[in-house]
Order: structure tokens, then sequence, then C-alpha cells
């Protein structure tokens, strides 16, 4: 950008330093700023580029490459990238089919909506996704939320099975419309809001929380609660002990537990063992379902899920809620579900790109998710998405495209059109097994100890959100969640901090007295810089959480720069250090304050808060004879303190380039002996 000056540079005596004046970017009509301002929000990647100076029968193709990636990188596919994509595809499908049956009971519905999950949404996904890793379908913290607000709304999902399921395939095509809106508008940096310190936080009470939902299975105990909170499950638990209990439950329970866990162990000690956890799953449901139907164990009061509808998904758009009492229900569901899914889905595909080194777009995924969701709650599926789990086996087992989602869809569909009566004798206890083996991964105490370590005020969000889970409700843990994100954020942006400067020996450099004590103080000067962020550097949400419970926890990405608005509400911290200066000075003799300078290079942009804050602290320097002097504006801060009349109240020769310049032309001298 061309710059013009305020006024020409001019030499000083030549026993001065040469002083630079602050440039004023040339003024924009309105509608190119507006243009700009909109392009750099919302278009940063500029995703037209390809598009240009392209003939019609070109741009249809990209066209068509943009919403199906497919059709780009199908081109260069060959049998070398199909047989890693059909090993993965075996090894995740051996791992998802019981899961997905042990994740709807979860949310609270029959076993089969699970299996449904995992075949028409990772179909959809393989034509419009961008990842190559993602494995799709249910996941625990989802389900787990899904079931919670759909049993707050119909509190007997046995009694009111039918309204319950239409109720949930309202709120999956909703969650999916909440998808593709972020993702057509662009509107992806929303999720970003969310700190990761309390994702980190709600995935741990999460995790507790489903493992607790488990007991019902893992013990045998046949009533038990509504609730999610740890004491009405606990109490649950105790007050069924002398009658409720099934030993031979818990023997299979105990037994297969162990088993996944030394499964996930030898996987995570030796990468060479992926594949023992991943099938660990399925070999522990063949075992247990051959040991029961030998036994007849069902008839000793062992549970055992009795029955799996068999054949592919059923249509289900005409039980979508379009009005009604329970359209608004399925639309506040399906945008709580959505956002969750949608910060998971993304997280764990940016992780999986970086390790491949290709890039993601965010704002197609979540089309791509939006999509799958909303053709899924047509074809009897739940909310589904991205699975850390399963993707880290894909990752593992050597998958090269999104055909392994394919493959894994087909075995699914395979065993829903001919293996389901096979699970007529598989135990609750071995779902709840499978559950709490997956479910451990989601507490990590290494994450929150990190947390700690780095910044307190995003521990205590932690704890709340991980506390609000637990000892209450996924929704309350996911409001406090929430809620701590946005104050953090609120009071980062409003309550920008300061720090006093000093110039370093020998140097024209000013640096903050805290972090380097022999920085020295000018004479008869106060410098003050103002560090206003939106977010310091944060991690992407929760894919902070998925890197940091896995082997790749050393890999982190930092988002770009937020915007970096100023609130300047800091008079009274600056008068304040005017008044602690001013008694130092009386103490020790020294010259009295008569300049502070502001440096505002952190600062690149300034609204009219701002603007009236800067005046009202000029203001008040003036009634004590202390002169406002401001050091590197940007040329968003510049422009509109000119615009305001600000700069003409300040004085354009109070504003500088740099502190040196503007210490140097305060007392010379001074900067000399410094």
């Amino acid at each position: 950008m061309d710059i013009r000056s305020l006024s020409s540079s001019h030499r000083h005596p030549q026993d001065a330093p040469y002083v630079h004046k602050v440039g004023l970017p040339p003024k924009q009509k309105l509608f190119s700023e507006f243009k700009a301002t909109v392009k750099e929000t919302f278009f940063a990647d500029d995703p037209l580029r390809p598009f240009k100076d392209q003939p019609r029968s070109k741009m249809f193709i990209l066209g068509l490459q943009a919403i199906f990636p497919i059709f780009e990188w199908g081109r260069s596919y060959n049998l070398a990238k199909f047989r890693g994509d059909l090993i993965a595809g075996l090894t995740i499908a051996s791992l998802c089919i019981p899961q997905d049956i042990g994740y709807a009971k979860l949310a609270n519905l029959d076993p089969q909506y699970g299996l449904y999950s995992s075949f028409v949404p990772p179909l959809i996904y393989a034509f419009m996704g961008s990842s190559r890793d993602i494995a799709i379908g249910p996941v625990a913290v989802v389900s787990l939320l899904l079931g919670t607000l759909l049993q707050n709304e119909i509190n007997d999902p046995v009694g009111n099975a039918a309204e319950y399921r239409r109720l949930a395939f309202t709120a999956t095509f909703f969650a999916g419309i909440t998808q593709v809106t972020l993702g057509f508008f662009r509107l992806g940096f929303l999720i970003d809001f969310l700190s990761h310190a309390a994702i980190v936080g709600f995935m741990g009470g999460a995790g507790i929380t489903i493992a607790l939902q488990q007991l019902k299975g893992f013990l045998g105990i046949k009533k038990f609660t509504k609730k999610t909170d740890i004491v009405s499950v606990m109490h649950s638990v105790f007050a069924s002990a002398h009658h409720g209990w099934n030993w031979q439950t818990i023997v299979i329970g105990v037994s297969f537990l162990s088993f996944l866990l030394v499964a996930k162990y030898i996987g995570k000690k030796n990468k060479r063992f992926f594949w023992v956890p991943a099938i660990g799953p399925l070999i522990s449901v063949i075992l247990s379902t051959f040991f029961v139907y030998i036994t007849r164990a069902d008839k000793q009061g062992v549970q055992i899920v009795k029955h799996i509808d068999q054949g592919i998904n059923p249509s289900s758009v005409d039980q979508i809620y379009f009005n009604g009492h329970y359209l608004l229900k399925g639309v506040r569901i399906g945008i709580v579900a959505g956002m969750v899914a949608l910060t998971e889905a993304i997280a764990i595909g940016r992780t999986f790109a970086a390790m491949k080194d290709y890039q993601l777009d965010g704002n197609k995924e979540m089309v791509a998710l939006g999509t799958m969701n909303i053709v899924g709650s047509m074809t009897s599926c739940y909310v589904a998405t991205g699975s850390f789990s399963r993707s880290a086996v894909n990752y593992m087992a050597g998958c090269q495209t999104a055909v392994s989602n394919i493959v894994m869809a087909i075995v699914v569909f395979l065993t829903l059109k001919f293996l389901t009566p096979l699970f007529k004798y598989t135990p609750n206890a071995i779902l709840a097994a499978i559950i709490i083996s997956a479910v451990i991964g989601l507490i990590d105490f290494d994450a929150a100890y990190l947390i700690w370590k780095i910044d307190k005020f995003d521990f205590v969000a932690c704890m709340g959100a991980f506390f609000g889970v637990v000892f209450v409700s996924v929704e309350i843990g996911l409001l406090i969640a929430v809620s701590i994100s946005f104050a953090k954020i609120l009071l980062q942006v409003t309550r920008p901090r300061t720090a006093i400067l000093g110039n370093l020996p020998r140097t024209t450099v000013y640096r903050n007295i805290l972090q380097y004590p022999e920085a020295a103080k000018v004479p008869g000067v106060l410098i003050v810089v103002l560090l206003a962020w939106g977010r310091h550097l944060n991690p992407r949400l929760v894919e902070f959480v998925c890197l940091k419970r896995s082997e790749f926890r050393k890999k982190l990405r930092f988002p770009a720069a937020a915007l970096l608005r100023l609130k300047m509400r800091f008079s009274c911290r600056i008068l304040r250090w005017l008044i602690d200066e001013e008694e130092l000075v009386n103490k020790s003799g020294q010259t009295k304050i008569q300049f502070l300078i502001v440096e505002l290079s952190p600062v690149t942009d300034i609204d009219t808060s701002g603007i009236h804050a800067m005046e009202e602290l000029f203001r008040s320097l003036q009634k004590r004879e202390i002169q406002l002097i401001l050091a590197n504006p940007g040329p968003a801060v510049i422009d509109k303190l000119h615009a305001s009349g600000s700069a003409q109240m300040i004085g354009e020769d109070k504003i500088f380039l740099t502190v040196a310049d503007a210490v140097a032309s305060c007392c010379p001298k001074s900067v000399g002996e410094v």
C-alpha cells in the first residue's frame, strides 16, 4: 500500500537523529473499504482464485471438484492406494461395529441406529469431504449429549420410542443445517471462540459421565437412574448392590475390560501392533457372545442385546418434524449437537492434515459434514461426526484417501444385511466395557496439568466445565464451558494488559522492565505499551484436546492471530502508575514526569470506545500538565485518529514512528545518557 506522509520528513540538526513521521494510508471509498473488510473476514483464502480467467467448461469442472473433492484426487487413484485404504477400512470397520451398537444405547436408541449412522454418512463424506484420514460415525460425547437433551424433552425413550426417534432425526436434520450454514457462509471461525481449556474440562467430564452410565450394563443393574450426575448415579449403583447386581455379568465385564485395556497398552507401546486395540472390541464381542450362547448365561440374569433389525437404513423423511410442538425443540437440540460434533471433526481433520502435510478447507468440511447429517436424518441416522479413536486407527493402518470410509461402510452394509442376528446373545456388559475403554482417553490429566502451568484462569475454566458435567449435567457443563470461554474473550478484549517500558543499555530498544530488569526508565518520561489481543497463543479448540490425548501430543498448530481490537479502559491504571512514579520521584529527587508515551504497535485496530478513552486520557493528563505522545500506531489506528479529530487534539507532532523517536523528541539529552 502506498503511504502518504502527514508531513514531509526532514533532517534535524546534525547532532539530532533522523525522525520519520507516521504515514497515513490513502483514503478508501466506503464500498471499497467494506469489500476489503468482508474479503479479509470471510474470504481470506480467496476460494475463487482458481476460477479466474478460466473457460466455462473448466469452471464447471473446478466447481464440481470443489463440491466433490473425490473427482479431483480420484484421477490419480491407483491400486497401491486402494490396498492401503482396504486394510484401513477393514480395520476401522472391526472397531466401529461394536462401538456403534454401544453408542446407540448412549443416545437411548436401538442398536441398529448406530450401525445405520456408520453406513450412509461415511459414503456421503467420502465424496464431499477433503480429509484423507478422518473416519466418520457416531461418537461417545455427541451420543451422550444427544441422548441427554432428547430425554429432557421425552422422559421415557422406551414408552415413547416413536416420538423419541422422530425428535432424534429432527435434531440430526437441523444439526446438518447448522453445519452447512456455517460452512456456506464461511462462519467457521465461530467455533474457535470456545476456549480449549473449557473443552478439555468438558471432554474429561463427559468421559467420566459416560463411564458411569455404563455401570448399569457392567454390573447388570435393571433399575437405574435417568440422571447423569455422579451423585445420582452412585446412589443408584449402591442402592441396588444387595439385590440388583449380577455376578456373572460382572465377571464378563471385568474380564473383557481388562483384555481391552491390555490391548490398548500393547498398541500404545509398540506402533506395529496398532491393529491389536483396533480388533480387540470385535474379538471381545465374538468371544463373549459365544460364551453366553453356549452357557445360556442370559437365563442366569445376564442382560443381552436380544434383537437388532436386519436390513439397510429405512427412509425417515416422513418422520422429521417440520412443524408442531417438537420443531423448535429439534432445532435447539440440533444446533447444540451440531456445533459440538463440528468442533470435534474439524479439530481431528486438521490434526491429521498437519501430520501428512496437506491443506484442509474447514468451510468445505463443514458443508460435507452438514450434508451427510442432512441425508443421514432422512435415512434413519442420528448425528455422525469424526471419531478420534477410529481416525487414529485409520491413520496408523495406512489409509491413503477417504475410500477407507467407503470400505468401512460396505462392511457395515454387509453386517446389517446378513450378520445382525449373530448379535442376539451379545451381553450388554461387553458393550459397556468397550465404551469404558474408549472414553478413558477423553480424560487427559496431562492436558489439565499443562493448562495449570500455563494459565491459571484457563485452569479455572477447565475445572468449571469438568465439575459442571460431572456433578450437574452434560448441558450445564457445556453451558459453563461456553460462558467461561466468552467471559474470557470479553475480559481480554475490554481489559487489555499494559506494561512499563525501559531502555536496554547501549541500544535504542525499549522493553518491558519486568521481563528485562536491566532496562532503564527514562527520566521525566513514562513509557507504556498496550498489550491488546483477542486470544493469546490459543490452540484451536478441541484440536488441543485431541492432540493431547494421543501419541501425537507434541504436534500443536497455532491459529493466525485474531483481530486485535482496542478497548482502552486503562486510564485509571495509567494514572495509578503516574501517581506511583511521582511518589518515587519525590522520594528520590528525580525529574518529574512530564511525558507519557503510549506504544501502540500491538494494536491493529481501534473503535469509538477506544477513541473516547484516548481523549479522556489526554484531558486527564492535561490537568496534570503531562504531555501525551503516541508511538507507532498502525494504519487503521492512525486513520481513525485523524477521522475523529483525536490526532489534531493530541498534536500531529506528538505522534512518532518509534518509541526511540518519541523519547528523542522529549528529552534528547536523556536519550543519549540512557
